[in-house]
């Protein structure tokens, strides 16, 4: 029988017994040095020619001998003769011999064509650049091991270096396994998963400054893989195995490196991440990075981004890290290391971080992501309120400019963003889809700037302004108007099932996809039920929740669901069929902080723009005839 084993190796560990394994010996190459932007040198370079290599003008006026300048004053003005006490230089002239200062042409009143005069005296050497002012022949330019700059290529030049002796990149093979997988294609069919983690696993390389060899697919076959491992390691001075790192049936990557080499590490003690293969084959470390998105990013930094800047022999550089409040509580678990993505806001003066899906397989979580929050080992995570340390992804100067909006998922928002970014480029807006109510709780503790709202209370029949006057009463927060738009029955082409009505939901054979609890689509949704006399009980699928309005279309158009509650859009968006069942106000709940500040009033304008309305009624099922408008604001907040 097969041998399969994981371990728990901490991290710190596995990474150290990596590096005191692999012994790299770069070869070197000659390259031009305008060209080697980024590369590494291979030595020490020195200056070939002293800059200037004369001593030099170093403004616009006349060279003197500075001891012919004494005693010039107001009183007593000194008179130059062209040619005999002076000569005009422009900057960068040669200093000609006998002369040894500059006076800069704004200090000096012209008589006539020939004759100066001055009111002060010239110090020796003044304004004059030495030969080697900059740099000197024989003086060390850059140090071998560094990564050249824009500025060092100038310096280089400067001194004489046409061309650079640098490190060539580091190879690195990329294995891609899978016998689902297939090449990035417009349309695939069931069972088909594109394959895309070679493509970002190359663009990380070449950003660390390696370079990438893509080596093709390769079916989940034993004697495949190896060959690929074999023909790799020939050929690269890292090796990518993605895919089969863990321990399941077809997981071959353990037991080909066991095979061909030693098997350093098989499982670190971290969540995501925790099936990755490290190991050594014919001298060269091979990598088997697990398959799910998130757990292969992370692996590929903690491993190869190491062992890129091992081969250079520089330190790996820090991202920036702040410290900010937990938005909502993250759990952890004893022996592991936890890695969470967060979103980050810049509210009221502190930084918010609120955790994404922690799902290995949402490669989302990573787009999104505006920093990472590391939980160490022995640490139960973080309750709502505490403060962590968190290490960025983006610019902080981004961070302090981008919208933090959160609640119901609608398709407008993203119109919003884009018009907000076309009328100040700085200026981002990001969204998280946690429901009406999470939205609502969010502005009341403060996580966000605004929050989408579409919530109908049965016992007025209005939406939204109930729940505001119930949650938010004497805060300070605006309600303003964004769209109205269709809710309805989202099925497939056809209608195949004849659904029209909610009770057609309780029939047997009928599947459901609900939303989350605390969205104002669900809580419609109970409401049906509730005019109908249906209980929940009888829709099949009512506790699997999805939490935007496209999840529920792609469940429908992938065959899981047969209908679910969503608005018009998501349902065109997936080539689906829609019944009507009735139009919600959707709005949008405001800070009365942000509502106040410029960028609040940026994005009112945005909102009540033509281009806003044109683009989102385009989208099919909305109005906008009221977008702006102020539904709710206390007098102190009031201003549009």
């Amino acid at each position: 029988m097969r041998k399969i084993y994981l371990e728990d190796t901490p991290l710190r560990e596995a990474q150290e017994q990596l590096v005191k394994r692999v012994r790299f010996s770069p070869e070197v190459e000659v390259i031009p040095t305008p060209q080697a932007l980024g590369r590494v040198t291979a030595q020490p370079i020195y200056a070939n020619v002293s800059m200037p290599n004369y001593h030099a003008s170093a403004m616009d006026g006349i060279a003197v001998k500075a001891e012919k300048t004494y005693g010039a004053d107001e009183q007593h003005p000194v008179r130059l003769k062209r040619g005999e006490d002076y000569v005009v230089v422009d900057t960068g002239d040669p200093i000609p011999d006998g002369y040894d200062a500059v006076i800069m042409i704004e200090n000096i009143h012209q008589i006539d064509e020939e004759t100066v005069e001055i009111l002060e005296p010239a110090a020796p050497w003044q304004h004059i650049r030495p030969i080697g002012e900059d740099v000197v022949v024989g003086e060390v330019i850059v140090p071998d091991r560094y990564k050249l700059r824009p500025v060092d290529l100038g310096a280089l030049l400067a001194g004489g270096n046409v061309t650079v002796p640098v490190l060539r990149k580091p190879r690195v093979a990329i294995i891609p396994t899978g016998t689902e997988l297939i090449p990035p294609a417009e349309h695939v069919t069931e069972g088909e998963i594109i394959e895309f983690n070679g493509t970002v696993f190359a663009a990380y390389l070449q950003e660390w400054g390696a370079e990438p060899v893509y080596c093709g697919i390769v079916p989940d076959d034993y004697g495949l893989i190896k060959e690929a491992v074999q023909a790799a390691v020939r050929n690269a001075d890292i090796v990518l195995v993605n895919a089969g790192s863990s321990a399941g049936r077809e997981d071959f990557t353990v037991h080909v490196l066991e095979e061909l080499g030693e098997v350093l590490t098989h499982g670190v003690a971290t969540r995501p991440g925790k099936p990755v293969v490290v190991g050594i084959v014919e001298g060269k470390p091979v990598i088997g990075l697990p398959g799910y998105p998130v757990s292969a990013y992370l692996n590929l930094e903690w491993f190869a981004r190491l062992l890129v800047h091992h081969y250079y022999g520089l330190t790996e550089p820090q991202r920036q890290r702040i410290k900010a409040t937990v938005g909502r509580r993250i759990v952890s678990v004893m022996g592991a290391e936890d890695f969470i993505r967060v979103t980050i806001g810049y509210i009221d003066g502190q930084y918010i971080a609120n955790p994404l899906t922690r799902s290995a397989g949402v490669t989302m979580s990573m787009v999104r992501a505006d920093g990472l929050l590391r939980i160490p080992p022995g640490h139960l995570g973080y309750e709502q309120g505490e403060i962590a340390e968190v290490e960025l992804y983006r610019p902080l100067e981004q961070i302090h400019n981008t919208i933090v909006a959160t609640g119901s998922h609608d398709l407008s928002m993203d119109v919003l963003h884009s018009l907000v970014r076309k009328a100040n480029p700085r200026r981002f807006l990001v969204s998280s889809h946690v429901g009406s109510m999470g939205g609502i709780l969010a502005i009341q503790k403060g996580e966000a700037h605004i929050a989408g709202v579409h919530l109908f209370d049965e016992a007025t029949g209005s939406y939204n302004l109930p729940f505001v006057e119930k949650y938010l009463r004497n805060r300070d927060i605006v309600l303003v108007q964004l769209v109205y738009r269709q809710q309805g029955w989202i099925v497939k082409q056809g209608n195949p099932l004849r659904i029209g009505t909610v009770r057609d939901l309780a029939r047997p054979g009928i599947t459901y996809i609900n939303r989350q609890r605390g969205a104002g689509t669900r809580l419609l949704f109970d409401y049906l039920l509730k005019q109908e006399g249906i209980d929940r009980e009888q829709i099949y699928g009512y506790s699997r929740e999805a939490v935007s309005h496209l999840s529920v279309a792609a469940a429908v158009a992938g065959g899981t669901a047969d209908v679910g509650l969503g608005i018009y859009s998501a349902a065109t968006a997936m080539g689906l069929d829609f019944i009507p069942v009735a139009e919600e106000r959707y709005d949008l709940l405001m800070s009365g902080a942000f509502y106040r500040s410029s960028e609040g009033q940026e994005l009112l304008e945005c909102i009540r723009s033509p281009e806003f309305a044109r683009q989102v009624e385009a989208l099919g099922g909305y109005s906008c005839r009221d977008a702006g408008r102020i539904v709710y604001a206390p007098r102190s907040s009031s201003r549009a």
